[in-house]
């Protein structure tokens, strides 16, 4: 098993919701972001989501476009991305998702970035617009690697296509909470608790729900159906507004313990 099937099946053993935190590699600087990994770990997260910065991230919203934005002022290649997780893998063994559009994996070249995401030690891919039924050599790549591909679904997929994301997905499925773009959220739809529900109803995978959420209640509430939760737009924010400040690493730790505190009493 992966690094991201252990953590789901120990989640599980414990009764606990997860938690997956999602970063812009580079955002501010590699170096940063290196630092950051090792500061959620400790401060709650249970998964990381490396999050490839990209030019037209079409499926983000501002707080994560503008971070893909500064990350890509800094030149870097995705074989750089790849070292920082080399770089982590000497001190963590927490797990690793590479979130990516396709066209920096598709440029890269399909096979290198899977046999070399294995050896730096990244756990699976979110490639977030690739199709499940566009990605059948992505899959078998990352099969023969051991790396889990994880397929996304939205509150408007129909049950029998969540089977077949299902099917083809490994690690854990992400449901999408919000038709729409990333980003933090007052409110969540009032029906998400009856779709998280019937999605678990269609898949034998552990189910993340991401999209909007950036409250400790939010949280509490989604983890009463889902196995883990996954928050990006509202720690990025973070980031963005003490990024070069002494209490960037403090303010990031304070709010990911808000969130686990939560998920732990939920």
């Amino acid at each position: 098993m992966s690094r991201i099937e252990d953590k789901f099946k120990e989640l599980k053993e414990k009764n606990q919701p997860g938690l997956v935190l999602y970063l812009t590699a580079g955002d501010p600087n590699l170096e940063t972001t290196e630092k950051l990994i090792f500061c959620l770990e400790q401060a709650g997260a249970d998964i990381i989501e490396l999050g490839v910065p990209f030019s037209d991230p079409m499926a983000d919203g501002p707080t994560i476009q503008l971070a893909s934005q500064r990350a890509l002022k800094n030149y870097f290649t995705l074989e750089d991305v790849f070292a920082l997780v080399e770089r982590v893998r000497q001190r963590s063994q927490i797990p690793i998702l590479l979130f990516s559009y396709y066209n920096p994996i598709f440029k890269f070249g399909e096979e290198r970035a899977v046999s070399l995401a294995q050896e730096t030690g990244v756990d699976g891919m979110l490639v977030v617009d690739l199709p499940p039924e566009e990605s059948g050599s992505l899959r078998e790549l990352c099969k023969s690697y051991g790396l889990n591909l994880v397929h996304l679904i939205a509150p408007t997929t129909p049950p029998q296509r969540i089977k077949l994301i299902s099917e083809l997905s490994s690690g854990f499925i992400y449901y999408v909470s919000v038709t729409g773009v990333t980003g933090a959220r007052s409110e969540l739809p009032k029906d998400i608790i009856e779709h998280l529900a019937m999605v678990k109803r269609y898949t034998h995978l552990p189910v993340a729900v991401g999209f909007g959420i950036s409250r400790p209640e939010q949280a509490k509430k989604l983890a009463e159906v889902a196995d883990a939760i996954v928050i990006g737009s509202a720690l990025v924010k973070i980031i963005e507004e003490f990024s070069g400040s002494d209490e960037l690493f403090k303010r990031t730790s304070e709010f990911v313990q808000s969130i686990k505190l939560a998920l732990r009493s939920s």
